[in-house]
C-alpha cells in the first residue's frame, strides 16, 4: 500500500504539479504586501501611487509599445486611444482564459474588472485558497504580469447575513489573500490597491442564491498612466 501512495504521489507531482497550495502564515501578509495601499483605487489615489510604483520598477503606457502609430490629434486624445487599445487586449487574454463558472470579466471605461464569486476561489468551510481557486488566479498573475503597465484593485464583498464589522473583516481577509497569492506570484505590490468592502455594492438579491453571488472578489485593472 505504501508503494502504491508513493507511486500514485509521484505520479500528481511529475504530470500534473498538484501541489496543493495554502495561504501563507498570516503574520508574514504585511512583508508580501509592502508597498501596498489599502484603500479605494481612485485617480487621485492612482497618481499619488505613482512615485512608488515607478521606483519599485513599474511602467506606464507610453513605456509600453504599442504598435499604434497615431499621428494627428491632441497628446491626450492619443494617450486614450492607447489605453483603450492595451485595455481590450488585457479583457480578451483575461476572458479567453477564464471561461469557467462564477468568473466574469467585463469592461468599465478603460478599466476592465474581473468578478470571481467567492466558492470559485476559496474553500468551501475554511478562509484559504482552493486548488481551482489557484490555478485560477495563478492564470491571472500570468496575464497581469503580461499587461503589467497596469494598476490592481482587489476588493472583497460578503453577503448581508453578518454584522458589520464581521463582512469587513471577512471581506479584507478574501481581498487580502488574493493580493498575497498574487505577491507570491510576481505581481508587484506597489501596483496593489487592497480594501474590503463588506455587504457593500450587492450584485444580486438577499436570497440563498444570491448570496452566493454577493460573496466575491473584484479586480479591478486600471491602465497605469
Amino acid at each position: 500500500m505504501k508503494i502504491k501512495n508513493l507511486f500514485l504521489a509521484l505520479i500528481c507531482i511529475t504530470v500534473s504539479g498538484c501541489t496543493t497550495y495554502h495561504s501563507p502564515n498570516r503574520d508574514t501578509w504585511g512583508a508580501y504586501l509592502r508597498g501596498a495601499s489599502f484603500d479605494n483605487m481612485t485617480e487621485t489615489t492612482r497618481t499619488a501611487k505613482r512615485p512608488v510604483y515607478l521606483g519599485a520598477g513599474g511602467r506606464t503606457l507610453s513605456m509600453v509599445e504599442t504598435n499604434n502609430k497615431l499621428e494627428y490629434g491632441d497628446k491626450a486624445s492619443n494617450d486614450n486611444a492607447a489605453a483603450v487599445a492595451y485595455m481590450s487586449k488585457l479583457e480578451f487574454a483575461l476572458y479567453d482564459a477564464l471561461r469557467k463558472p462564477g468568473i466574469s470579466v467585463q469592461r468599465a471605461g478603460t478599466d476592465v474588472v474581473v468578478t470571481i464569486v467567492r466558492d470559485a476561489i476559496m474553500e468551501l468551510a475554511v478562509a484559504d485558497i482552493s486548488p481551482d481557486g489557484a490555478d485560477t488566479l495563478k492564470t491571472i498573475s500570468k496575464i497581469l504580469q503580461e499587461y503589467d503597465a497596469t494598476f490592481i484593485e482587489i476588493a472583497g464583498y460578503t453577503d448581508a447575513t453578518r454584522d458589520k464589522h464581521a463582512s469587513s473583516a471577512l471581506s479584507t481577509d478574501m481581498a487580502m489573500r488574493t493580493a498575497v497569492f498574487f505577491a507570491q506570484h510576481d505581481i508587484i505590490p506597489q501596483r496593489m490597491f487592497i480594501i474590503g468592502r463588506g455587504s457593500a455594492r450587492p450584485i444580486a438579491a438577499q436570497d440563498d442564491i444570491g448570496r452566493l453571488t454577493n460573496r466575491r472578489v473584484e479586480i479591478r485593472i486600471s491602465p497605469a498612466r
